[in-house]
């Protein structure tokens, strides 16, 4: 646990940012875990209640685990978006990193009050509202006035003890089909994300990162980003790699034969996010101490 927090402070002072991807199946893990190994930087693995109730929460931290054993660069597990106690307390006795805690569906105050009784590990906590689903989206209802404020992340953190915080700041699960086609961009609140980093003092996640455009990335990482999550970019590039695989190989059944290609098309979006991730062009921004 200790681990993965001072990697993530060692990113903040580099000015650049650890990437977290979900990942459902064997095939996303792996080209995860290459592109990581490929340009010796650490990465976060993310599995959600419905991908661990699919692949097994014991299963997956026993993947994560084999992978360590031949890692150049550290690989750290997180159970994203984790709603009841129960399913936290799984996901750290299989030996997951870190706990994304998310009661941002609560009223605030209940929202603080079951996140302070979940602090065991590595928590992150998450207020605003940032939509449900990792998926494609024809249109998204307007939360622009669901966006975390400075006063709030503040007191959610002084109050919970959390060691990370998941603000909303512009930042929305999923994708919109005009996001798929590259002629909209996601754009955050960056104003916003330098107010809550002052305020809070506190490690920053950016959720819903999939179609943001890359120069808001560069600046929400300036401005007090530590954590970027991917989602519905390798889910596409997942799809896309299966269509064409099949495309190319139409008689194929083998699927050692097949899977390779939706890899290698997974492994183009994650080497793309990581290089970005980790080469910042803006000059990082000064930070007070974190909040302990």
């Amino acid at each position: 646990m200790q681990q993965l927090r001072s990697v993530l402070e060692e990113a903040q002072s580099n000015g650049v940012a650890v990437g977290h991807f979900n990942i459902s199946d064997w095939i996303l893990l792996k080209a995860v875990f290459a592109s990581a190994q490929e340009l010796k930087v650490p990465v976060i693995v993310g599995a959600s209640e419905g991908e661990r109730a699919y692949l097994g929460v014991a299963q997956i931290a026993a993947l994560v685990r084999s992978l360590r054993e031949e890692q150049i660069v550290p690989i750290f597990l997180n159970a994203d978006h984790t709603h009841s106690l129960d399913s936290a307390i799984a996901a750290a006795k299989a030996g997951f990193d870190s706990i994304v805690y998310d009661l941002s569906a609560l009223p605030f105050d209940e929202n603080v009050k079951k996140t302070r009784h979940g602090v065991a590990i590595l928590v992150e906590g998450e207020i605003g509202n940032i939509g449900t689903g990792s998926e494609i989206h024809e249109s998204v209802p307007d939360h622009s006035k669901d966006l975390s404020t400075p006063e709030e992340a503040k007191q959610f953190v002084e109050s919970t003890g959390v060691d990370i915080l998941a603000p909303a700041v512009g930042n929305t699960h999923g994708m919109l089909q005009t996001m798929v086609q590259g002629s909209v961009k996601k754009r955050l609140d960056l104003r916003r994300i330098r107010e809550i980093k002052h305020a809070s003092r506190s490690l920053l996640t950016l959720h819903g990162g999939s179609g943001t455009d890359d120069h808001d990335f560069q600046d929400a990482i300036a401005a007090g980003i530590n954590i970027i999550h991917i989602n519905t970019e390798l889910r596409l590039a997942w799809r896309r790699g299966l269509e064409a695989a099949f495309a190319k190989k139409p008689r194929e059944i083998v699927p050692y034969k097949l899977l390779p290609i939706a890899e290698e098309s997974i492994k183009e979006v994650v080497l793309d996010r990581l290089r970005l991730f980790n080469q910042p062009e803006r000059q990082p921004l000064a930070q007070p101490g974190l909040h302990q």
